[in-house]
Formats: structure tokens, sequence, C-alpha cells
């Protein structure tokens, strides 16, 4: 039998954010409150969709999804300084 390592979770359980080499980074003024980034992102991280994206680090796994799908590029993937 094998027994796992670690007990299955979820990421609103387990701080993921440590994991991210990259993290968004939202211009607010360039900012158009479409809610597109809010309602792609995977982890649900975001905030309100009818506002500036507040994303919450301690979540954020760093995927970019956010920074691909944003129409007027106002968010832009930062490298992690260790």
């Amino acid at each position: 039998m094998l027994i796992p390592l670690s007990k299955p979770g979820t990421s609103a359980q387990v701080i993921t954010g440590e994991w991210k080499s990259f993290m968004p980074i939202v211009t607010a003024e360039k900012c158009i409150k479409c809610g597109i980034c809010q309602n792609m992102c995977p982890e649900g991280i975001m905030g309100d969709p009818k506002s500036v994206p507040d994303i919450d680090y301690n979540y954020c796994k760093g995927c970019s999804i956010c920074a691909i799908e944003c129409p007027v590029k106002c968010i832009e993937m930062k490298r992690v300084e260790e």
C-alpha cells in the first residue's frame, strides 16, 4: 500500500505564492476594469471583476494568464527577486 507524502488540498488551504518565479504587476491607470484577468485567473485571487485587480500574492502562482489575456496589457510580469 502506498501512503501519500502530503494530504490533498486546494490553494485556498495551502499558501502557494512562494512557488512563483514571476509576479503580475498592474498599472492601474491603464486598466479598463473589463474583468477578463479576474475571470481567467485559475486561482481566483484577483479581486472584484468590476475594479482594478487586487492580487493576493500569497496565492498567486505567477502563471501569466492574467497578463496574456489583458486586452490593454496593463499587467506586466516581473521576475521575483530572491
